[in-house]
């Protein structure tokens, strides 16, 4: 309705009410016309009917109703008449006029008309009937005395059924004529109030026009009268308010122009400004170009003579050492592991401030992830006299996908900086679910620790970048002051939360809360209460601790009992108890000495045949502990795995499991059966030797191609594909093969992707091609034993542990650095894991590679094909990764790095080619030597 005009409105204002009382009038008038046609069908019905009641009556006295035919036709040419019948008492015919008649559908009320006669009226959709009675009545009697009748004697019957039509006609004619007057008195209405409606909405439409040309700016239009009183106050209004504006548009503009001049000489103020800030910009921005390249260039500086520091001293430690040398060797290593760990946080947090750090979506085991971590920091824990806890609610998922680098190196801050500032008293770890849905886990996880405690001041400064909540303590404790700094920037780039709750003298509590996926591929793989119904005795002083191992132990279906020392479970036994079948005992009680509890259950072993569990903190160095039988006692380190607490018992209780992943399990060698993938001879080597050593049956091919023959003839449990091949690469191998399962309806076999270097983007669309999983080149031979298991459910046999050590500084990718060794041969030997006659086979097999590799690369660099460079340069980045040639495999990263990345890298080959001469000319000197 807001839509609608004013005239418009005043024809529907006049029309409607108009219109319905015209409707209703003419129904009115249509409606008795209807009914008094109906009753002037009903007084011809019944004139017809007197009119031929006698003759019919008397010719039925003489028994001659054929007499009556002239009689009943001529009745016919009466007015809507249609058909006369005489019948007898018993309803048969005598005589007929006209056609058959219409079957009465229903009786009608004649409203007295032929009262007294017997007159019965049927009226269907197209006539209506009349039936009498003919009667001998007493008029009859007299006058055919002969007839012998009686009073009321019933002679006959007669019918006369009149026609519908003529009546329906006029009915029609009658609602024709008035719907014709009500159309013809709307028309005429609406032009009237048309014609009255232009003398407002004409009115109407020129102060809508005037004030369309106001509100355009010309506000010197004025409304001249218009014939309304009411029109012209409002005329008068607007000229009256287009006059008002006409001033103060005039005084607006005088205000502008001065308004004007003013910004003027403002923005020739600011412009001077700008080219200043732009100034201190572009020296703010060199500043920290500068302060990038130092920290950059520091790194590797700092990273190179570690990694000699490192790696030697590892080969060191294999040698025969007098205990005083050992002592002074690892004081180098520990000095060497703190300067790691500084660098690592300035880069990390030079990283995070260039907003070049890109977390990963990897599948992991929440558990093992935390556990892992608290086993690295246990023994500063320890040092301390400190209790170190991992309580996980029941309820976590533990099968999840994120960063868990990151997560381990968030954790490892909290936990590390607690431990720092904690002098007595406990570290404890809790980790809860808040909310879940069938894809993702709101986890909460807090570090409380019972230390000094801080301050709302301290608290302020705590998460600021190279500031210590106590200054005081920065000699005492060291750092960087970048470790809480570095956890919470993660944090937040993980879309999640971070704070604390801490008061002075009443220690901290540091939480986080990540919204992380669910991954069915980390799921917790330890078996169901592998030992139930069987009985332990639990001795652990500390609380917490006691807490965790009471989960643990009721994990694997134990039956515990808790006891408050040894002498309290020795009571027991002495006292006839039935001894349990499994003793978890603290190496540090109460009330005993050194080595007493260690006494107390080996004589529960002789007496009871009871297996028992030593706890140890990793500050602990008992001679007795190495002369100790494995079938009877095995040792954890606090804080106990989940997973090493479920070996040890399995050991114990159960000596020869079966299809246990939380034990060993014997070689399976016939029973697995391994395909690698690889167009790189030495990886291929590698790969094959680490598998066959460790018990699996291994089929190597070199292309996608035989790959896809070798499936199709025999079967096999799990295939490593390498990424970037010649021909058909890793992911059109794996489609193809994937596409020949579905066909054939057969299960599909785990492929896991071998690349040298995957981005993120790259490292999920080899997930979505089909692959199950993938490894980062350089493999090590762990990551392929726990591969194996991940996918297979079979637990292959360990090589011998490598002499480097796992934490060794690995370069960063970037430019030519000139200071990382062109050969490294305690590196490659770490890389061969330890394996002294594979090292040097997988570097000659590269050096005898890079003549031609190196002109494959300058051919596809000339002829400007990008794919074929990426291909060459990935091929022998991938074979770097094996070999100890740092700057090489340096060069390789950084170059492919710019190639997946589609910039220009014709610096980065340049230098990838440098290296190669440099590799070639170091080798042929050792060789001249």
């Amino acid at each position: 309705m807001s839509e609608i005009g004013i005239k418009a409105r005043i024809l529907l204002m006049t029309l409607v009410p108009a219109g319905l009382l015209a409707v209703t009038l003419g129904g009115w008038f249509a409606w008795q016309q209807s009914n008094q046609l109906e009753r002037q069908l009903l007084e011809r019905g019944l004139m017809t009917v007197e009119y031929l009641q006698r003759p019919s009556t008397v010719a039925l006295i003489h028994q001659q109703p054929e007499e009556l035919s002239t009689l009943l036709n001529n009745a016919l040419n009466h007015s809507d008449v249609r058909a006369v019948s005489l019948l007898s008492p018993d309803q048969q015919l005598l005589t007929h006029a006209g056609p058959r008649m219409i079957p009465g559908a229903r009786t009608l009320a004649t409203d007295g008309l032929g009262a007294g006669t017997g007159l019965q009226v049927r009226a269907s959709r197209a006539s209506s009937r009349f039936t009498l009675p003919l009667l001998a009545t007493t008029e009859l009697i007299a006058q055919f005395p002969d007839a012998l009748l009686e009073a009321d004697q019933l002679l006959g019957w007669l019918e006369v059924e009149l026609s519908h039509s003529s009546t329906q006609i006029r009915r029609y004619q009658g609602l024709l004529s008035a719907s014709a007057l009500i159309i013809i008195g709307l028309l005429i209405t609406g032009g009237v109030v048309s014609t009255m409606g232009r003398r407002i909405t004409d009115p109407v439409g020129q102060i809508n026009d005037t004030i369309d040309r106001i509100s355009e700016g010309q506000l010197d239009v004025r409304l001249g009268a218009t014939g309304s009183r009411e029109l012209d106050d409002l005329a008068n209004g607007i000229n009256t308010m287009a006059r008002t504006l006409q001033s103060a548009q005039g005084e607006l503009q005088q205000n502008i122009d001065q308004a004007t001049e003013d910004l003027r000489q403002t923005l020739e103020t600011i412009e001077i400004q700008n080219i200043e800030l732009d100034m201190a910009r572009k020296t703010a921005q060199e500043a920290s170009r500068i302060k990038s390249e130092f920290l950059a260039n520091m790194s590797h500086e700092l990273r190179t003579p570690l990694n000699g520091i490192l790696g030697f001293s590892n080969l060191l430690q294999r040698t025969e050492l007098s205990p005083r040398q050992q002592e002074y060797l690892d004081t180098i290593g520990k000095s060497a592991d703190n300067l790691l760990a500084i660098i690592n946080e300035i880069l990390d947090f030079s990283k995070i401030e260039a907003g070049k750090l890109i977390l990963d979506n990897l599948p992991f085991n929440l558990r093992d992830l935390i556990q892992d971590t608290l086993t690295m920091l246990a023994p500063a824990a320890h040092i301390k006299g400190l209790e170190l806890v991992n309580i996980i609610y029941r309820d976590t998922p533990l099968g999840l996908s994120g960063d868990p680098l990151r997560l381990k190196q968030i954790l490892a801050n909290l936990i590390s900086n607690a431990i720092k500032f904690t002098h007595q008293g406990s570290v404890c770890v809790r980790t809860m679910l808040e909310q879940e849905d069938e894809t993702h886990a709101l986890l909460r996880i807090s570090v409380t620790d019972t230390g000094v405690g801080l301050t709302s001041a301290e608290q302020k400064s705590l998460f600021q970048a190279f500031s210590q909540a106590d200054n005081t303590l920065t000699r005492q404790s060291g750092g960087t002051g970048l470790g809480l700094v570095i956890a919470k920037r993660l944090v937040e780039q993980m879309h999640g939360e971070i704070g604390l709750h801490s008061k002075p003298g009443e220690g901290s509590e540091f939480w986080l809360t990540l919204r992380l996926n669910k991954s069915s591929q980390a799921a917790d793989d330890l078996p169901d209460t592998p030992l139930a119904g069987l009985s332990a005795a639990l001795i652990e002083p500390q609380l917490l601790s006691r807490q965790a191992l009471l989960h643990g132990l009721e994990d694997l279906g134990l039956n515990v009992c808790l006891y408050d020392s040894p002498q309290a479970l020795e009571q027991q036994l002495q006292s006839g108890a039935e001894p349990p079948a499994l003793v978890l005992l603290s190496s540090q009680q109460p009330n005993c000495g050194p080595g007493e509890p260690l006494n107390l259950a080996r004589e529960w072993a002789k007496q009871h045949d009871s297996k028992y569990i030593l706890l140890t903190e990793t500050s602990e160095h008992l001679p007795e502990l190495d002369q100790l039988v494995g079938s009877q006692c095995q040792v954890l380190s606090k804080p106990v795995c989940q997973r090493k607490l479920f070996r040890a018992a399995l050991l114990l209780l159960r000596p020869q499991p079966q299809n246990d992943p939380a034990v060993n399990q014997p070689r399976q060698e016939s029973l697995l059966k391994v395909l690698c993938v690889d167009d790189n001879p030495a990886n291929l080597r590698l790969v094959e030797t680490f598998l066959s050593e460790m018990g699996a049956q291994v089929i190597t091919a070199s292309s996608g191609e035989e790959a896809l023959s070798i499936t199709g003839e025999q079967r096999i449990d799990l295939i490593f594909m390498d990424v970037q091949m010649p021909g058909m690469d890793g992911r059109q191998t794996t489609a193809e093969l994937r596409l020949r399962e579905e066909i054939a309806g057969c299960d599909a076999v785990p492929i896991v992707a071998l690349t040298a270097h995957a981005l993120a983007e790259e490292r999920r669309q080899l997930l979505k091609c089909g692959m199950n999983d993938y490894l980062s080149k350089p493999i090590s031979p762990e990551q392929l034993r726990y591969c194996v298991h991940r996918w297979t459910g079979i637990i292959l046999d360990p090589l011998p542990e490598a002499p480097a050590r796992d934490d060794e500084p690995q370069p960063e990718a970037s430019t030519l650095d000139e200071a990382l060794p062109v050969l490294d041969n305690a590196e490659g030997l770490r890389l061969a894991a330890g394996k002294l006659d594979l090292a040097e086979d997988m570097l000659h097999m590269l050096i005898g590679s890079l003549a031609d590799e190196r002109r494959r690369i300058e051919q596809a660099l000339q002829q400007e094909q990008p794919d074929a460079l990426l291909e060459h340069v990935h091929r022998l980045h991938g074979a770097t990764r094996y070999c100890g040639v740092p700057q090489l495999r340096n060069c390789c990263q950084a170059a492919e790095n710019r190639l997946k990345q589609g910039q220009n890298c014709q610096a980065e080959i340049h230098q990838l080619l440098q290296a190669i001469e440099r590799l070639q000319a170091c080798q042929a000197d050792l060789e001249q030597r």
